[in-house]
């Protein structure tokens, strides 16, 4: 069956896949570096501190990475093609996620290391997906769109995190380990390659040569800085995301220390949280743009998703966490495609690859430090990450409405 009769099908179906992909290794690290019964990747004689400390750098390690990679890989969809950035992009993340495998099974610490930075820096999959929709949408269906893509965000992370609890349960099968998930990872990353290969039709009408370098990523971070009409909103992406990655990145070390959750168990939440965010960003987002601009609903959204975090810190049984996880699913799937709306309308047409990208970059950069502190904060308590999250999230929104929301009222038709 082809998907090429509509271009946003193919591009949907490639971003749910790689999705999959990515999902599937969030239960897996923070139970396999905390467990002191794991021998090889870290001496036994290292405490939990320690092995916080460890985890935050090696999560850190894909948005790093990606940091460097995805404003390359945008300047270069927008030069040659998103089609040919595709291919590379899923090529890099197949060796990563090999990598990783081979880390986990000979219990070398660097390679881990190594795998997970190869995998970042070609991960840019996603912002030239969004470079694509971008190129076929209109101001009018553009945050409609992106919501579609939140969807597969949603629905990949139904699958994946579920699948990587299963693969990576050796109750389940003697032959599962922790590193099975990344090897049924590079599979399906070869079934990616071989759906672009096949259905994916260019989408890039005009081609852009700009200059690219390895230091685009802070070239891009001072570019932003330097945009009057979307530093504003850079900001505050860059607190809503820094925030998010503080609850993301870390909510594993809470569960595990606060309810003992196995790998299986950590799968199932986030697999549940992901079904949320695919009913939000599907059947909620959707109806909402037709009746609401992206000011209007963000006004709302990121005040509720910072005032919901600390909700997470009051069950005293783990069954409680699946009455508070939806709203944060809600509130994040909500605010998240009406930032990227609004930065690529205020794009010209021509420089959409290159400011998704820098988006990306200002992203990138905002997942990538949250990891590192949050393993210094969690020695402190693993409440501390969460309750960043909840306060990162609220001054994001301040942020929003004091200094973006005025000067934006006629572009938004608030008047």
């Amino acid at each position: 069956m082809s998907l090429r009769k509509n271009p946003l099908l193919p591009i949907i179906a490639i971003v749910f896949i790689d999705l999959v992909g990515l999902g599937i290794v969030i239960p897996i690290f923070a139970p396999l570096l905390l467990d002191m019964h794991q021998t090889g990747i870290l001496p036994p004689s290292y405490g939990t501190e320690v092995r916080n400390i460890i985890l935050g750098f090696l999560l850190a390690c894909y948005p790093l990475a990606q940091f460097f990679g995805a404003p390359i890989l945008g300047g270069l969809s927008d030069r040659i093609g998103r089609k040919p950035i595709f291919l590379a992009s899923l090529s890099g993340m197949f060796l990563g996620y090999l990598m990783t495998a081979v880390g986990i099974i000979t219990a070398s610490l660097p390679i881990m290391f190594l795998g997970r930075i190869v995998s970042g820096f070609t991960g840019g999959s996603l912002s030239v997906a969004y470079s694509s929709i971008a190129d076929i949408s209109d101001e009018n269906n553009k945050a409609r769109n992106f919501g579609l893509v939140g969807m597969m965000f949603g629905f990949g992370f139904i699958i994946g995190p579920f699948l990587g609890g299963v693969l990576s349960d050796p109750s389940i099968s003697s032959s599962f380990n922790y590193a099975t998930p990344f090897f049924f990872s590079a599979i399906l990353t070869i079934a990616n390659i071989l759906l672009v290969h096949s259905q994916f039709e260019e989408t890039l009408k005009t081609r852009v040569h700009k200059k690219i370098s390895l230091l685009t990523g802070f070239q891009n971070i001072n570019k932003a800085f330097r945009m009057e009409n979307l530093r504003v909103i850079f900001i505050v992406i860059f607190l809503l995301a820094f925030g998010f990655s503080f609850f993301t990145q870390f909510f594993q070390v809470f569960l595990i220390d606060k309810f003992s959750f196995t790998q299986s168990n950590i799968g199932n939440l986030f697999a549940y949280m992901g079904l949320c965010i695919a009913i939000t960003q599907g059947f909620i987002v959707r109806p909402l743009s037709f009746k609401f601009s992206s000011v209007k609903i963000l006004r709302f959204s990121t005040l509720l998703l910072g005032l919901t975090f600390p909700f997470l810190l009051l069950p005293d049984k783990a069954v409680y966490l699946y009455l508070i996880v939806p709203f944060i699913s809600i509130w994040n799937g909500l605010s998240m495609p009406n930032y990227n709306a609004i930065v690529s309308n205020l794009a010209d047409g021509e420089s959409q690859g290159e400011i998704l990208g820098i988006n990306q970059s200002i992203q990138s950069l905002a997942q990538a430090l949250p990891p590192i502190l949050a393993g210094f904060a969690a020695t402190i308590s693993v409440n501390l990450p969460i309750l960043i999250a909840g306060a990162m999230s609220i001054l994001a929104w301040l942020t929003f409405v004091l200094f973006f929301e005025e000067r934006k009222k006629t572009l938004f038709h608030e008047i």
